[in-house]
């Protein structure tokens, strides 16, 4: 990895269509963008090839899924190799005959696979309907030692978990990649929009707060047609800095290229001035791995 002072962050976000091919296309071309404007470490949103799927629950799309390495990979890595830069790239991973991931492979900018990243949080709401195609990931949180700089590689229900982000801090992580696919339900604009929003946005802000680190995160834009009106995703791509500033967003309506330069003295700024790594108690969170401490609501005054 280079001991450069700064390393710079492309975001592709695009809509999606039903032809598979072109949405391969669009994306590439919007690689080859970031790259033209200095992004050094590109990353692309969810599931990028296909709409969004899991809108409902249908065995036939199990067919979208490829291997890693396979098609998908073996392609970015002759563009990583040949535009000189990292990608993060999201793919339906097919492991063995019904075993199927949510995963993102990290291609270093030789070319080299690196290695992937199995979702770990798999959600399963109305028109997210992920538990039905992912198992839930199985290698951990895992950091990856990149040319340009060490990343972590998250996937969008993630985003939420303070868990995941503090274990890929913890593992030596600069950036924080958010590959995502967020949105509205039809309605639900009008009425919760601002605020579903907002609080996507606040909690990955306070990621890179609490872990002195930088977080980018790419989500897919338009509407995309399915029960109940389909889904309206909202874009707004954005990378902020370890004291939580947004340093770019993207278009909430349109197709975007972001690219955003990172500096590390920041990091080390944030870490002195706010220690929240030196002052954790370590010894006093064996408590967190259990699901939910039902003795508090027994009244036992030693778990309160």
């Amino acid at each position: 990895m280079t001991n450069e002072a700064r390393f710079s962050v492309g975001l592709v976000q695009t809509s999606c269509g039903s032809d598979f091919a072109a949405n391969a296309e669009v994306t590439i071309a919007g690689v080859r963008r970031a790259a033209e404007r200095g992004a050094q470490v590109i990353c692309l949103q969810e599931l990028f090839r296909t709409p969004y799927f899991c809108q409902v629950e249908d065995s036939r799309n199990f067919d979208l899924a490829e291997t890693i390495p396979g098609p998908t990979t073996k392609r970015f890595e002759v563009l990583a190799r040949e535009l000189d830069v990292v990608l993060i790239v999201p793919v339906f991973e097919r492991r063995a005959p019904g075993l199927f991931y949510n995963s993102t492979a990290v291609i270093d900018a030789s070319g080299e696979l690196l290695g992937i990243y199995r979702k770990m949080h798999v959600p399963d709401d109305p028109q997210y309907y992920e538990k039905f195609y992912f198992t839930p990931g199985d290698l951990g949180y895992r950091v990856f030692e990149t040319r340009f700089a060490r990343i972590g590689a998250l996937i969008c229900w993630d985003q939420w978990y303070p868990e995941a982000a503090r274990l890929t801090a913890l593992g030596g992580a600069e950036l924080i990649c958010y590959p995502t696919a967020i949105g509205w339900l039809a309605g639900d604009r009008g009425t919760l929009g601002s605020i579903q929003h907002d609080a996507w946005m606040t909690v990955q802000r306070g990621h890179a707060i609490a872990n002195g680190v930088y977080v980018a995160a790419v989500n897919r834009v338009g509407h995309e047609p399915g029960p109940s009106g389909g889904l309206q995703f909202w874009g707004r791509s954005f990378v902020c800095n370890p004291q939580g500033r947004v340093l770019g967003e993207a278009s909430d309506s349109t197709d975007d290229v972001l690219v955003v330069s990172c500096e590390r003295e920041l990091m080390e700024e944030q870490r002195r001035n706010w220690p929240f790594l030196r002052d954790r108690r370590i010894d006093s969170y064996d408590k967190m791995t259990q699901r939910y401490l039902d003795s508090a609501v027994d009244g036992d005054p030693a778990s309160r």
